[in-house]
């Protein structure tokens, strides 16, 4: 399966507004928002768990990232409540499930394959810092490294927002909503700009919390374990 595989143009998904669909797991659906391959594949999806579902134990040959939106997630390792940032990096192995249900946002197949970093931070409750030049913003920092930046953003009420993305951008919303490209952007909808790029936007009403990922967008990898260059500028 291909879906918005062309990463050198922009993909919008309103991913609250789509069906779920059933994975290969009894209890477990999806929303599909970019996909290259079958069940193997690179892929970032919003992913249900119905109370008591679970997968079978699994490696992440390619690496995992996610975020839990709602509910909580679990493992052999732990509990993950709402807002808990996860980052199993490849050759990582675990049996995800939910007792009491949960959704989770997840990406798969886009880690460095020499990438061994774990990573669990629980948001909720934590602070946000101003974001310095960037008035009306505030952000948590979740994961940084020499090719990537992820973070939680607040924006506030009806403020304009401008992020570059040399290096391309995505942007999830957990709460509020925003205007940009002549969209509504409210809960669950998705946006990812190609490398050379960048994001404006203005802030709703209510102003928005959104779930902000850079300059990752520069070689997109595989689960054939290929790197295709789509931005050549560092």
């Amino acid at each position: 399966m291909n879906l918005n595989a062309d990463f050198n143009r922009p993909a919008i998904v309103h991913a609250g507004k789509l069906d779920w669909v059933a994975s290969p797991m009894a209890g477990v659906d999806r929303r599909m928002l970019d996909r290259i391959g079958g069940e193997i594949a690179r892929a970032t999806s919003i992913v249900r768990y119905a109370p008591n579902s679970r997968f079978s134990p699994h490696v992440h040959d390619g690496g995992e990232e996610f975020l839990v939106l709602d509910g909580v997630f679990q493992d052999e390792h732990g509990d993950y409540p709402p807002g808990c940032y996860v980052r199993n990096p490849p050759t990582s192995r675990h049996t995800p499930r939910s007792d009491a249900g949960c959704t989770i946002f997840v990406k798969l197949w886009q880690f460095d394959p020499a990438d061994r970093t774990e990573l669990r931070v629980p948001t909720a409750g934590q602070p946000f810092a101003p974001a310095g030049d960037r008035a009306a913003v505030s952000v948590l920092p979740l994961f940084h490294d020499t090719v990537e930046d992820v973070r939680l953003e607040v924006w506030a009420a009806n403020a304009a927002i401008d992020i570059p993305a040399r290096g391309g951008l995505e942007v999830l919303v957990l709460a509020g909503s925003f205007e940009a490209y002549s969209e509504h952007f409210t809960e669950q909808s998705w946006l990812r700009l190609p490398a050379r790029s960048a994001f404006t936007g203005v802030a709703g009403s209510d102003g928005c919390r959104v779930w902000v990922k850079s300059g990752h967008l520069a070689a997109i990898r595989t689960p054939q374990g290929a790197a295709a260059q789509v931005f050549s500028g560092g």
